[in-house]
């Protein structure tokens, strides 16, 4: 009897599942490793074009490579936007070497690889835009410093022409953000900003002299900033030495010089901030800091001078 007993207690013991401790720590997961796509997508985003659909860039410029590698036609050929595109897919193709070869093996590859790049784009730009808005609003405004009305980091509203300190950034270079007609007309959207009318927060210390307009470019606050934020560390900002314990995106990928297209886009997110509307910000993020318009405006050579000798 004892010895059937004994069976029936260790089969009841056997369907019961152990119990777990509440004062054991629970088993790691493993961390999920991101496709090296998505790495390189995020940032060919951040240094050659934000602004771009992956899919149609690499149809077409797979299309337009063979086309002008059987010589059917020249790159003199195409149209500017042409250029300007083909020039992207370019420098597309030095960030994945191995593009074309792998867009030849089949068409689910081919999906799969632009998937990711572009997943890589689109998610640079939302992790920027989420750890930029806290840190814009300490840039802004210093401790003790009163700001009236207020600017909330969850806010958009209150921003843009409508506020004194955002509207002063975002006047355009050598209008007088202080002439009640221009500051009027700006709020109203009376007085239309072009594609060359950039704002002053491009300019160091929102100096702005008609004489040499290139004097001071791309050395505002705001953007400098904005540029170490994203591309050495958030810790750089305000230190000489960085306290960061890993590589910023710029070492990660072997960035070692500003590129155009990299302040382009630190100033767009740095404008995302700032407007209180995504229309506003579309229209910058399209017009207002294209290369197309750089290049338009200032010359090669006070260009380069500007990236890598200073003023």
């Amino acid at each position: 009897m004892s010895s059937e007993s004994d069976k029936e207690n260790r089969s009841e013991e056997t369907g019961q599942k152990r119990r777990g401790s509440a004062l054991v720590y629970p088993p790691k997961k493993c961390p999920l490793k991101t496709d090296p796509m998505v790495h390189r997508g995020r940032h060919f985003g951040r240094t050659v074009s934000a602004i771009i659909t992956v899919k149609t860039l690499v149809s077409e410029g797979i299309a337009r490579h063979l086309r002008l590698h059987k010589e059917e036609i020249a790159l003199s050929d195409l149209v500017p936007q042409e250029q300007r595109e083909h020039q992207v897919f370019t420098l597309l193709l030095e960030a994945v070497p191995d593009l074309l070869e792998r867009m030849g093996e089949s068409l689910e590859a081919g999906m799969h690889i632009c998937s990711m790049l572009q997943k890589g784009i689109n998610s640079a730009c939302c992790d920027d835009t989420k750890g930029l808005k806290g840190a814009m609003i300490d840039w802004l405004i210093k401790p003790g410093e009163p700001c009236s009305p207020p600017l909330f980091r969850n806010s958009k509203v209150e921003r843009g022409y409508n506020h004194e300190l955002t509207g002063c950034l975002l006047c355009p270079a050598g209008w007088d953000w202080d002439d009640p007609e221009i500051k009027g007309g700006l709020r109203s959207g009376a007085t239309v900003v072009t594609g060359e009318d950039w704002p002053m927060f491009l300019y160091e210390d929102g100096q702005y002299e008609e004489e040499e307009p290139w004097k001071g470019l791309f050395r505002g606050d705001l953007l400098v900033k904005g540029y170490k934020f994203i591309f050495t560390s958030p810790s750089s900002v305000d230190f000489i030495e960085p306290k960061a314990t890993r590589g910023g995106n710029a070492s990660i990928h072997g960035m070692t010089e500003v590129t155009l297209a990299s302040i382009a886009y630190v100033a767009t997110q740095v404008v995302t901030f700032e407007l209180p509307s995504v229309f506003y910000m579309d229209a910058y993020a399209c017009g207002f800091f294209s290369l197309g318009v750089i290049h338009s405006v200032f010359p090669e050579h006070i260009l380069s001078n500007q990236l890598h000798n200073g003023d």
